[in-house]
């Protein structure tokens, strides 16, 4: 059913180019459904490798994301059904904003500080047993964006027309500017926590520089179509392009954060392919502990480094304990990154 236009609501004089401004809005729509379904992939690979788990947080997060993501898509659907179809040859209907327009903004604003309280959550496992200054700091900062968020919703659902968006282009500077700055300072932790627990092992300080890689170009891509937004909000403030770049945030976010989840399966299936002791690796502790003097599970850095034996040790034999019984054969390690043991 077509929204009328309201009578009390001041038709601006139409001067619209359709090419940048609706065109735009069909263009960013088309974007997002490939995005989108670029989310199912990465939720289908994560609940293939963790299908004998059972119900676990994670899965939960990832069907409340995809969720949210699917509800947003179908308020830019309606959006665009309802300017490209229901009013067709009708361009006084075109100025006036339809109701999907300001709701999809909220589920946008949800998933994105969602993501960001995702992340903050991943800072403070990394930390784990280490100084708790720096997540922190970083989840003032995501709860301090959250008023930011809700000023923008406040603004939008505001406006009735078009051209009332020019009025509140501070808002979405403001919004989206932040969103930058706060993608970029959580990247930077998770880089730095990271760095700060290498091992001295060969194999997982080069599982953990490629896992610092994979965090920054995720980070970087969200931050970049922000900044995107930005700038095509401020050269062109008069078309829909700005609109048709911000669509696409939401569906970057949730992708990044489930590539994230899948980035251990990414990372770990060129390197451990064809090894028969693939699934056979040890776990690491990133928290620092004291080294006793003779402590032989020790790596260089101060990180514990628990290997079962391979058969049960008598408490009477010594030379079963001695420091050279472990040198004997190289340790496999990796690092754990969930928060639950998987079978």
């Amino acid at each position: 059913m077509s929204q009328s236009v309201p009578s009390a609501t001041p038709v601006p004089e139409l001067n619209l180019d359709l090419n940048n401004t609706f065109g735009a809005l069909f263009i960013g729509s088309t974007l997002a459904a490939i995005l989108f379904g670029f989310t199912n992939v990465q939720a289908f690979v994560y609940f293939q490798n963790h299908r004998g788990s059972g119900i676990t947080f994670f899965k939960l997060v990832i069907c409340y994301l995809w969720i949210l993501d699917a509800i947003h898509l179908a308020f830019v659907a309606h959006m665009i059904y309802y300017y490209l179809i229901n009013n067709y040859a009708n361009p006084l209907a075109l100025p006036v904003i339809v109701w999907s327009f300001q709701a999809q903004v909220v589920v946008d604003v949800l998933i994105i500080y969602a993501v960001h309280l995702l992340y903050v959550q991943r800072l403070w496992i990394l930390s784990r047993g280490r100084s708790r200054i720096l997540p922190s700091i970083i989840t003032a900062i995501v709860v301090l964006g959250s008023a930011v968020a809700i000023t923008l919703v406040w603004a939008v659902y505001k406006c009735h027309v078009f051209t009332d968006l020019i009025g509140i282009e501070w808002s979405t500077f403001l919004t989206l500017g932040t969103i930058s700055v706060v993608d970029m300072l959580i990247a930077a932790s998770m880089c730095y926590l990271l760095t700060t627990a290498r091992t001295g092992f060969s194999r997982t300080d080069s599982f953990i520089t490629k896992l610092m890689v994979y965090i920054l170009n995720t980070g970087l891509l969200t931050s970049l179509c922000s900044l995107t937004a930005i700038i095509t909000c401020a050269a062109m403030p008069r078309n829909f392009v700005f609109l048709g770049v911000e669509f696409l945030c939401a569906k970057l976010y949730v992708n990044a954060f489930v590539a994230l989840l899948n980035a251990r399966y990414y990372l770990q299936t060129g390197s451990t392919s064809g090894s028969s002791h693939a699934q056979n690796v040890d776990r690491i502790d990133l928290r620092p502990m004291s080294v006793s003097q003779g402590s032989t599970e020790v790596s260089k850095h101060g990180m514990s480094v628990s290997e079962p034996p391979t058969r049960p040790l008598p408490s009477s034999d010594k030379q079963a304990l001695s420091p050279n019984r472990y040198q004997e054969r190289p340790i496999a390690v990796t690092v754990e990154l969930e928060t639950y043991s998987e079978p």
